[in-house]
């Protein structure tokens, strides 16, 4: 080989090793730094994207399994709640046996009432203030609870009633009221109870017809009469026309008063077609809850009281085991969700952590070949001034 002074290309040689070498130091002591393997997507594109999708699969289920405990606390509270109501029920029942004797005086169920009265407004206040998270639990609507792997979503419908005395048949029957604002005109209507009345200026014999009085009160009285199935003012409804079975009515100069005969039928609401100003009646509304007891004033109404009371208890415990078993539901979604998060941590670990033995045998090997390197280098470099020599 003959000798050159224009390029060297053993020093060459020895700096590209030793630029490779420097690479592989610098990637190795990230990875001891960091540990992870993958640092960033020129180390394993494939495998940090699969990296990535399973992170986000566990964060989901991380959040998931938080709002499934979450949920579980709600309905907690919400069972705690029903507990209290239900000590409160079983104390109504001592109330209401007590007071269905005859040896009780007026006096004593005029005590006793009192203090039935006051377990129906503590189960209005439980119901009303029992809150989670400062949101009402029994706001008688579906909490969902969202839960998600990542890919796959899904709920859980967590139904918390409406919790009130009435709610469970006790307490004064629901009312509501459906206002005047003109005398109504034909061919108008109002439903209340399931069934819906028409007003006519005249009868046909139709069932459910209201005949239209020569003013306001005269036609309040005829729906009144209509919704009793009574006489009313003369030949006041259609011939047809039965007293509605879900609610009674009573009549004012401007306004029908409706009192729920039965409990939790939904066939309450009031509903108006006449809702324009010049003719008819403002929109009443609904029925809140359907009937309920008079309390302990009589023998009688003591006894009706604790037949209420017994169906409230059922209704409470069944409602206590709904929430019982959504509890379950979402426990058992809990602990499933804690599976697939560890199964998936254990795999995205698996592709994104350093082999630290590895690594570190690496480190070693590189830190090594960067001296051997230097060597390499600066003998390469020295060799060029053996030319010298042949000058002297």
């Amino acid at each position: 080989m003959s000798m050159s002074i224009l390029n060297n290309i053993s020093a060459l040689q020895a700096e590209n090793a030793l630029n490779s070498t420097q690479m592989s130091l610098n990637s190795t002591l990230q990875q001891l730094s960091t540990g992870q393997r993958i640092n960033s997507g020129a180390d394993d594109a494939a495998g940090l994207a699969i990296a990535n999708g399973l992170q986000a699969n566990v964060s989901a289920l991380t959040q998931s399994a938080q709002n499934a405990t979450e949920g579980v606390g709600m309905l907690q509270t919400a069972d705690g709640a029903l507990s209290q109501v239900t000590t409160l029920l079983n104390r109504a029942v001592t109330l209401a046996t007590e007071s269905a004797t005859d040896t009780v005086s007026s006096s004593q169920r005029t005590a006793l009432d009192a203090e039935y009265q006051s377990i129906q407004a503590e189960i209005n206040q439980i119901g009303s203030n029992t809150t989670y998270n400062g949101a009402s639990v029994f706001s008688g609507t579906t909490t969902n609870i969202f839960l998600s792997d990542g890919v796959t979503n899904s709920t859980v419908g967590a139904n918390t009633s409406a919790l009130s005395s009435l709610g469970l048949g006790l307490g004064a029957n629901a009312s509501n009221t459906l206002s005047a604002i003109a005398n109504a005109t034909a061919t108008k209507a109002v439903a209340v109870g399931g069934k819906t009345y028409t007003f006519v200026a005249a009868l046909s014999g139709a069932a459910n017809e209201v005949l239209i009085g020569g003013n306001t009160a005269a036609t309040l009285s005829n729906l009144a009469a209509a919704v009793n199935g009574g006489a009313g003012a003369g030949v006041a409804y259609g011939v047809g026309t039965t007293a509605n079975a879900n609610v009674s009515a009573s009549a004012t100069a401007s306004t029908v008063v409706f009192t729920a005969l039965v409990a939790g039928v939904a066939g309450n609401a009031i509903t108006s077609t006449t809702t324009d100003a010049n003719q008819g009646f403002s929109n009443g509304g609904t029925l809140a809850g359907g009937a309920g007891t008079s309390g302990l004033t009589t023998d009688a109404s003591s006894q009706a009281a604790l037949t209420a009371i017994n169906a409230a208890i059922q209704t409470v415990a069944d409602t206590r085991g709904q929430y019982g078993a959504v509890v379950n539901r979402l426990q058992a979604a809990s602990n499933v969700m804690g599976t697939q998060q560890t199964n998936l941590t254990s795999a995205e670990s698996g592709i994104m952590s350093a082999d630290i033995g590895q690594v570190t045998a690496n480190m070693s090997k590189y830190t090594i070949l960067q001296q051997t390197g230097i060597a390499a280098l600066q003998q390469s470099n020295q060799m060029q001034q053996s030319v010298l020599k042949l000058l002297q």
